[in-house]
């Protein structure tokens, strides 16, 4: 479907970006997906395939948390410009409002002393007491403090655990019934970071914040296979739709497709990232996962771009792997732009 791209993925996996890989294409409603390379290397090696779940980090984000936060929003329950504090008054700041979180803008200060020896309890209340910049609703400034905040939000609005939320409210009337949060280790589950102990994270989430908040993380921690991924991009390629029925209203799905940052000036939407269409400049979302995964969503053209990856399997060589991904992205907009001349 895109024989460029496809040859790039396998290209980078060749020269050691990523020891395996899960990827799909979607055109017009035709799907292609394929598997290479291997799924773990140590401590033994197990080849990749197409039904093995990844831990793909913040694409959490946009699938889980953002999509509650969307539905809240276009029911009228909360507004993007109030502060935090009204819908979680544990929150200490009035000034941050859901905006400026959805959006990377709250230029919250997230230094936490000694965060990674603090229990699920102080680590929640460290985040409570976060504070904004001098840079508010001026810069965009990527965190995870935004998405850990929304889903403290929603589990003070639902009085439920955020994954619990998350398997009820999202994965299961998408029919994303092979991802799940809070896993057991599983040869079915794609391992990341070896730990300097020698232990190979394998169902344990990479996050070492999500980690600890667990139940309580809407930043990170979601397990997920191409079939799944496949599943949410079509019911945003569908404007919302799902077997009939209307899961986002395609009101929502289309104001997606604006700077929502304050300014109108950081090329970001509610919870996705902006690129630009190679060919007449309309807008794809775009997220990514620290593990190597990302969505691109095309929904004016209707294309989709689906990469998961385990490449810092089982060592992290992040800066390396991030000029590979951009690298992979531009060919695919590229191609895709050339191929609808």
């Amino acid at each position: 479907m895109y024989p460029e791209t496809k040859q790039m993925v396998l290209a980078k996996l060749a020269e050691g970006f990523y020891p395996g890989v899960v990827a799909a294409f979607i055109k017009q409603g035709e799907v292609e997906s394929f598997a290479a390379g291997q799924a773990q290397i140590v401590p033994e090696s197990q080849p990749m395939s197409e039904d093995l779940l990844f831990d793909v980090a913040s694409l959490t984000k946009v699938i889980a948390t953002t999509t509650l936060v969307l539905r809240l929003w276009e029911d009228g329950k909360i507004e993007l410009d109030q502060p935090l504090h009204h819908y979680l008054p544990a929150f200490e700041n009035q000034t941050i409002t859901i905006r400026h979180l959805l959006t990377h803008t709250s230029d919250i200060q997230t230094w936490i002393p000694d965060r990674d020896s603090l229990t699920q309890e102080e680590l929640i209340g460290a985040y409570l007491t976060l504070q904004p910049g001098a840079e508010l609703g001026k810069t965009v400034k990527y965190t995870d403090a935004g998405t850990i905040l929304l889903g403290l939000m929603l589990e003070e609005i639902y009085q439920e655990p955020a994954v619990e939320l998350f398997q009820e409210q999202v994965l299961e009337p998408l029919g994303m019934m092979n991802s799940l949060f809070l896993p057991f280790p599983s040869k079915k589950i794609v391992p990341t970071e070896q730990l300097p102990s020698g232990e190979v994270l394998r169902g344990i989430t990479h996050d070492p914040k999500a980690r600890v908040l667990a139940e309580h993380a809407g930043n990170a921690g979601l397990f997920l296979d191409v079939e799944d991924s496949i599943s949410f991009v079509q019911m945003y390629l569908a404007r919302g739709k799902v077997n009939g029925g209307q899961f986002l209203t395609t009101q929502t799905i289309e104001s997606l497709l604006q700077d929502h940052t304050p300014e109108k000036n950081g090329q970001r939407s509610l919870g996705w990232d902006l690129k630009l269409d190679r060919k007449d400049q309309h807008p794809i979302l775009f997220h990514t996962g620290y593990t190597g995964t990302f969505l691109l969503i095309d929904i004016i053209s209707q294309e989709s771009f689906i990469f998961l990856s385990n490449r810092i399997h089982p060592n992290d060589a992040r800066e390396t792997y991030l000029e590979c991904r951009d690298e992979i992205v531009e060919t695919y907009l590229k191609e895709k732009a050339f191929l609808q001349k």
